[in-house]
């Protein structure tokens, strides 16, 4: 055997057992956040709320998400949807809704000032204003709930210090691979490094886009929604900065839907590499660690390298049940994601595409954000011409 492929092969196979034990550390995790979810149950704790939405677009699934938020079992609740450009075409199915749902508070706020290079969270600053309620949930446009959503995430504010509350999420397929892939990737790998991340940090650190409830005061504590107008991962830093300021973030049990785009090539992988570097910028260390979590990729390239050892097909046979039972436990059981079954035999793909996703994103701080390319320094964003 080539001497340099035996070395490499070596390698490949001892970081492959090494994702082995990552993803039973998942499955771990994953096992523990069931086994706590329901030990809050019998608190109720319902203030009144105000949830923000930044419009730009339609989004697939938009209008089912929007009806979800208007069919929610609780007291008290007013959706506010923001929008820069009042001819939006998202603002027409807002008004679809408000006829389908006359009984719920809906109004759309005409948020027109560009205050940095995040417009989500821009327009997010002018909503805020408008809140009629201390207490405000922010998520994505395209987030479908269940009725019982906002009373299971708020009784997390009974506990004491708890300062934000953010969900899982599981994704909503598009029709092509690479919407497929990217769907397997949050539910299979993505949302299980979060549960590991609660374990290993004793608690969450961040908040994840999916749903961030919090209140005023809490973002007057942490400088504003102000301060992250010029930040590309706005969720997370809102999560780390409220931890950093002394509370508690807590995972709350509901799963909530979004909804993964139709994507070409190009336009996954600029979305793919922005996470990425993103995460890089931010967490550094925690994410060059993430070499152990592509142990499939690994195991596949170990074999390739020296096909004819035992020792190899060995490394990819244990990662690969290692893979199975991870993407199961956290994405059938915890996610309650009936798509993982059927979609199970793209995970080798994407475990190839996400590892050169990693590497690449090693080359660069530049990013692709809604058709503008911008570099990354210190999470924040500065255009390029």
């Amino acid at each position: 055997m080539n001497f340099e492929l035996h070395g490499i092969a070596i390698m490949c196979t001892l970081l492959a057992l090494a994702g082995a034990g990552y993803y039973m550390l998942g499955v771990w995790a994953g096992v523990r956040f069931l086994s706590q979810r329901r030990e809050n149950e019998s608190v109720w704790f319902t203030p009144p709320v105000s949830i923000l939405k930044s419009l730009k677009g339609v989004d697939p699934h938009m209008l089912a998400a929007f009806r979800s938020h208007c069919v929610l079992d609780y007291p008290e609740y007013e959706v506010l949807f923001g929008v820069n450009d009042l001819g939006d075409p998202a603002v027409a199915l807002v008004n679809q809704v408000q006829q389908e749902f006359p009984q719920a508070r809906l109004r759309v706020i005409h948020c027109p000032q560009v205050l940095g290079a995040n417009g989500k969270v821009s327009t997010l600053v002018q909503l805020l204003s408008h809140a009629s309620f201390e207490h405000v949930l922010i998520n994505d446009s395209d987030i479908l709930v269940e009725p019982d959503f906002l009373g299971r995430v708020m009784q997390n504010f009974a506990e004491p210090n708890v300062g934000v509350v953010t969900t899982l999420y599981r994704a909503l397929v598009g029709r092509g691979l690479w919407s497929k892939l990217e769907a397997l990737g949050v539910v299979t790998d993505f949302m299980g490094g979060v549960l590991i991340a609660r374990e290993m940090e004793g608690g969450v650190r961040f908040a994840l886009g999916a749903t961030m409830a919090t209140t005023k005061q809490v973002l007057s504590k942490i400088g504003g929604l102000q301060s992250l107008v010029d930040v590309l991962g706005d969720d997370y830093e809102l999560g780390a900065r409220a931890a950093a300021a002394g509370y508690r973030v807590e995972l709350a049990d509901p799963v909530v839907e979004t909804a993964v785009a139709d994507y070409g090539w190009r336009d996954f992988w600029h979305h793919q590499l922005r996470w990425a570097r993103n995460v890089k910028d931010r967490r550094f260390g925690q994410y060059f660690g993430l070499i152990v979590t592509f142990g499939l990729a690994w195991g596949i390239l170990a074999v390739l390298a020296a096909p004819r050892s035992w020792w190899t097909w060995a490394g990819l046979i244990a990662v690969t049940i290692a893979r199975a039972v991870a993407a199961g436990v956290i994405g059938v059981n915890v996610l309650k994601d009936g798509q993982v079954g059927r979609y199970a035999w793209l995970i080798p793909l994407r475990d190839c595409v996400a590892l050169a996703v990693w590497i690449a994103s090693f080359f660069g701080k530049t990013v692709v954000w809604r058709g503008q390319r911008f570099r990354l320094h210190d999470g924040r964003l500065e255009q390029l011409e």
